[in-house]
């Protein structure tokens, strides 16, 4: 069963205000056949409405920009389409500087994030931003993409100098596989069909690389984390001995069979067997939810981590993170108590330490920081009331990541990186 199971791929578009990301998930949606006739056909309607000899595919997020225009929150949009070679879920990230915490939220998950860089303008300062971001929140794959190259004259040097620029950039972030495509996603260049106007391109086009980027290697499968979630208890008649740990397999593969360690405690056990809601799999990987039945009938809570004996993390009160501010009425305080929300465990901590503040354009450290307000980046130490069991970030985004929680209104205003070691 598992053999077949295959997560969709989950993709944050970025980039500066007007770069074309509406345009440009409207095409990737028409072209590959993704929107209902009758959508086709309004949007069709409006265009001509509004004088354009094109249909404008951006007005398939034309729900977000209403938002814009009222004055609402402004939220990710997540979108979902799918291809006979892979299924994928759009977060479309907003461009203004005042989101960068919603562009926070939507590439936390993200398997790829495409940036978009308006071929006439170059790297610009969101471009800096959002790479920083995409860097900081360990996302595994960016695709660059050079649009609105119709503007340009399908330029190959304007290409080449904006992919020289972001290279240069990039040496100072830690980001690991970086793809440049030069597209029009206004008249459809290079994002599901080949351009004709840039035989000089080689590479492949924006959806056969949504397609075919080689995402297995990414989860970490060797060191099992299984955040307990829920304890499965069924009071029906004949289930009355049943006794199962429900959760999201946070890293590793995990097998009837094996030896495991259970955190805080330090009690052993051994996987009995797995099970979903389909019914009992051989094997459970990142990021599928079972039921783990143990062999033996161990003290286990919510918040608890079942790992390998001899691979776990060390628990430990006093954390070093990257943290980005959030929260928009106040900035952060130091040694002031937060709840700290790590995998499925609360705990309540406050920030002993703020080392600097990160700037991201510049990736200067300014050591004389005292604060972060708003879409502020900073490396802090915290000290927590009871032990996390927790993983570098770089390691896993799961057990390496929290969220800081104001106590007085239960709003999100903080989100963290934790580091073990170094960086």
């Amino acid at each position: 069963m598992t053999e077949h199971f295959r997560p969709p791929l989950r993709f944050a578009t970025v980039g500066s205000v007007d770069d074309g990301k509406s345009t440009l998930i409207g095409r990737l949606l028409h072209d590959s056949k993704s929107i209902f006739e009758d959508q086709l056909e309004h949007i069709e309607a409006v265009s001509k409405r509004r004088g354009n000899d094109y249909v404008d595919l951006a007005l398939l997020t034309d729900g977000l920009r209403a938002e814009r225009e009222q004055g609402i929150t402004i939220d990710v949009a997540y979108r979902y389409f799918s291809t006979p070679a892979r299924t994928f879920i759009i977060a479309d990230c907003p461009g203004h500087i005042q989101y960068t915490r919603n562009a926070i939220t939507g590439a936390s998950t993200a398997d790829l994030a495409i940036v978009l860089v308006d071929a006439r303008h170059g790297v610009v300062e969101q471009t800096r931003r959002h790479s920083l971001l995409v860097s900081l929140l360990g996302v595994p794959h960016l695709v660059i993409c050079i649009n609105k190259m119709d503007l340009v004259g399908h330029d190959p040097g304007r290409f080449d100098e904006i992919r020289d620029e972001f290279t240069d950039f990039a040496s100072r972030l830690e980001l690991h596989d970086v793809t440049f495509i030069p597209i029009s996603a206004l008249e459809g260049d290079n994002v599901v069909d080949r351009s004709t106007n840039m035989a000089w391109y080689e590479g492949p086009t924006l959806l056969h690389h949504l397609e075919t980027v080689y995402t297995a290697s990414d989860d970490n499968l060797i060191d099992v984390r299984f955040p307990v979630q829920y304890v499965v208890r069924p009071q029906r008649s004949g289930h009355h001995d049943y006794r199962g740990y429900a959760g999201t397999v946070a890293a590793g593969a995990m097998r009837a069979g094996d030896d495991v360690l259970v955190l805080p405690s330090g009690l052993t056990s051994r996987i009995a067997r797995i099970d979903t809601a389909d019914g009992s799999v051989d094997e459970a990987r990142p990021p599928m939810a079972v039921t783990v039945v143990l062999e033996d009938n161990i003290d286990i809570s919510r918040g608890d981590m079942i790992c390998r004996p001899h691979n776990h993390p060390e628990p430990s009160q006093d954390l070093d993170a990257m943290i980005a501010w959030m929260d928009s009425t106040a900035p952060l305080q130091m040694r002031r108590i937060y709840t700290l929300k790590h995998t499925t465990r609360n705990v309540r901590a406050m920030v002993t330490d703020l080392r600097y503040r990160l700037d991201v354009s510049t990736l200067h450290r300014d050591a004389d920081a005292t604060e972060l307000v708003l879409n502020e980046i900073g490396r802090v130490t915290l000290r927590a009331t009871a032990p996390l069991f927790a993983d570098d970030y770089r390691r896993n985004r799961v057990t390496g990541s929290f969220v800081l929680i104001d106590e007085s209104t239960n709003l999100t205003v903080a989100g963290g990186m934790l580091r073990t070691s170094g960086g």
